[in-house]
């Protein structure tokens, strides 16, 4: 497993370098609209099939929906128009309310299909915007890059150290594999890679602000996987998907991503001024 790991990082690593580096920001877009639509695929897999039993029969006009919107914010973030995306995810409700309407009848916790659908607006597509209009920047390569090594060293500390010195369960109801340990040298791996980013790429960036950043990258981006763990959890799924060797699905790989990019998109805009 942990070699399979590594040999996906390796070989997916340098692609997304150079697509982050020389893609520009449209292929940037685009690249955010595919990993969205995957993520959306395996988010639905987990949430309309609860412990093995399909609750898919009415949910297919949800999931398009669903898709049809997503790449639409996806692309609205691309153009930095925040009235589009806005408005884009008050339209999404009303339309996911009137299919619901059509269902009701048949079949009452239809509700819950809708509120889903919702909520998957929310967590996938509009948390992945943040990292377009990020991009969109004239130092976006730099600050995606920033966030990247922060999630990316996050991971590996909490990883790493919970292996080795983990003793007390962080939330053993959700993740029974994690741990205080665990958490402690996530938060202190991404401290550490955050001074070192900063030192060297972002230098004007103040510090005690930045550590807060850090900290704060750190929090989310674990309450982020835990997350993930709990939607799997409830609906007995082990892996969101099987596309990333010794990964799991594109949703366990950035399921930690999702929760930090709209707070580094705040601390960008408003406070790392």
């Amino acid at each position: 497993m942990h070699f399979k790991r590594w040999i996906t990082a390796i070989v997916a690593l340098p692609l997304v370098i150079l697509l982050i580096c020389k893609g520009g920001s449209i292929l940037f877009a685009i690249f955010i609209c595919i990993v969205c639509m995957l993520a959306l695929a395996e988010y639905f897999r987990i949430v309309f099939n609860i412990r093995g039993k399909s609750e898919c029969s009415n949910s297919f006009s949800f999931q398009i929906l669903a898709y049809v919107f997503g790449l639409m914010i996806i692309l609205a973030a691309y153009i930095n128009s925040f009235d589009i995306i806005f408005g884009l995810i008050i339209l999404n409700l009303i339309l996911s309310g009137l299919i619901s309407l059509s269902y009701f009848k048949t079949n009452p916790s239809v509700i819950e299909l809708t509120a889903r659908q919702v909520l998957g607006i929310i967590y996938i597509p509009l948390f992945l915007s943040c990292m377009v209009l990020i991009r969109n920047d004239a130092d976006g390569i730099a600050w995606i890059f920033f966030l990247l090594v922060l999630v990316f060293a996050g991971d590996t500390g909490a990883f790493y150290v919970g292996r080795l010195f983990g003793r007390h369960k962080l939330c053993p109801a959700v993740s029974p594999g994690k741990t205080i340990e665990g958490a402690i040298g996530g938060l202190t791996a991404t401290l550490g890679a955050g001074l070192i980013f900063m030192n060297y790429f972002l230098k004007s960036l103040p510090l005690w602000p930045g550590i807060l950043f850090f900290l704060s990258i750190g929090v989310v981006g674990q309450v982020g996987d835990l997350f993930e763990s709990e939607l799997k959890r409830y609906s007995g799924v082990k892996d969101s998907g099987s596309i990333l060797p010794g990964h799991g699905g594109i949703l366990d790989r950035i399921d930690a991503l999702l929760f930090a990019a709209p707070v580094a998109y705040f601390f960008k805009e408003y406070i790392l001024l």
